[in-house]
């Protein structure tokens, strides 16, 4: 295939996937996983889940960064910018445009009834990937013992990082000295850091937006999930906007598609208008694009090191014991809200589940949309 036909097979597949991907983090993999190596071959699965590994080690949202290094992988350079920023699109415009709804009309549109049926169709698909994942982390009885006890840690709710870099660390020590392999690795593994100390600037303009969110972009971990405890502190106890205010951003990086962090535009825009909006996406994004592009030409060096190998096959077992954690949360909460059992919901998981597992030719975006027609329908009733 031509360089720039496979550019354009690069933006197609990632602004589907913007246009689609509901569910956070997990369920944006999940996915990806499907379309760069079940149906188009971009590459192993084993070489993918390397690349979860890595990414869990640097800040930023974690999907975002995997479309940037499955863009890399087919497309080089180029790759990389096109897939993250055909994968933000969709999220940044659809929250662009709520948030000028918002501003002019003092309301949030209530489109809860739109999304019912999504969330227990995606507990399926992360199910799915977490179950194809993790046949092939599992490479022995050392990395299974390994991965459960990643899952008993994140049920203790122990900080996701610390655990990544603890069972990485661990396990690469436990299999280098097992296979007394002689290596004088040094660690590759970038952590950058960017302290532009903005807590305290009273006036508000356009660039003190973007440096905001460029700071917060750099040291975000965790995913999109932990970004109301950063805003808070950056915005809401900085008096730029209320905690209300707040909230309802991040509501609506929640409901739609794309990356959770698309709250950063409808933040940017209640700040500033436009601009801010602009201003807001830029600077949360960015990073994560300097990043990846440090980090992916690094990655073979770690697959040819024992000792780093060792690294990243605990980090990926650890990234799918996440997973599962993330599953069960998910599915507590959409099938048992409020301790009330919602039958409709379990519905909708179980059918999803055999349209996932039973029919794989049957692609996921079909299972997504299937899930919200079926809820919103259940709803109805």
């Amino acid at each position: 295939m031509k360089p720039e036909n496979k550019l354009l097979e690069i933006a197609k597949v990632f602004f589907k996937l913007g246009l689609f991907a509901f569910g956070g983090p997990a369920a944006h993999i999940a996915m990806m996983e499907e379309e760069v190596v079940n149906k188009r071959k971009w590459m192993s699965r084993q070489h993918f889940l390397d690349l979860i590994g890595a990414t869990n080690l640097i800040p930023g949202p974690n999907s975002t960064e995997m479309t940037m290094h499955c863009g890399h992988e087919r497309g080089g350079f180029k790759g990389l910018f096109i897939a993250g920023a055909s994968f933000i699109f969709p999220a940044v415009i659809t929250t662009g445009l709520l948030a000028y709804i918002y501003v002019e009309y003092g309301d949030m549109p209530n489109i809860k009834p739109f999304f019912f049926g999504i969330k227990p169709a995606v507990l399926a698909v992360i199910a799915s990937a977490i179950f194809k994942l993790g046949k092939k982390a599992i490479k022995g009885t050392e990395l299974a013992v390994l991965g459960l006890i990643v899952l008993v840690l994140s049920f203790l709710g122990i900080n996701e990082i610390i655990v990544l870099l603890g069972v990485g660390i661990l396990g690469a020590f436990y299999f280098y000295t097992k296979h007394k392999v002689s290596t004088s690795s040094k660690s590759i593994i970038p952590f950058l850091f960017i302290n532009l100390s903005l807590n305290g600037v009273a006036k508000l303009t356009t660039l003190n937006v973007f440096l905001t969110f460029l700071k917060v972009g750099s040291i975000l971990y965790g995913s999109g999930y932990v970004l109301f405890a950063y805003l808070k502190v950056e915005l809401v106890d900085t008096e730029w906007m209320t905690n209300q205010e707040l909230l309802d951003a991040i509501a609506m990086g929640q409901f739609t598609p794309g990356p959770v962090l698309s709250t950063a535009t409808f933040i940017g825009y209640q700040l500033t208008g436009i601009w801010g909006a602009l201003a807001a996406s830029l600077g949360i994004f960015l990073p994560s694009f300097l990043f990846v592009l440090i980090l992916n030409p690094l990655i073979p060096k770690m697959q040819k090191s024992k000792f780093l190998r060792g690294f990243l096959d605990s980090v990926n077992i650890a990234a799918v014991g996440i997973m599962i954690a993330v599953l069960y949360t998910m599915a507590k909460e959409t099938i048992f809200p409020d301790f009330i059992f919602e039958w409709r919901a379990l519905a909708i998981a179980i059918i999803s589940g055999i349209l996932v597992f039973g029919f794989k030719k049957v692609n996921v975006m079909w299972t997504i949309l299937g899930g919200a027609a079926l809820g919103y329908l259940l709803i109805l009733m």
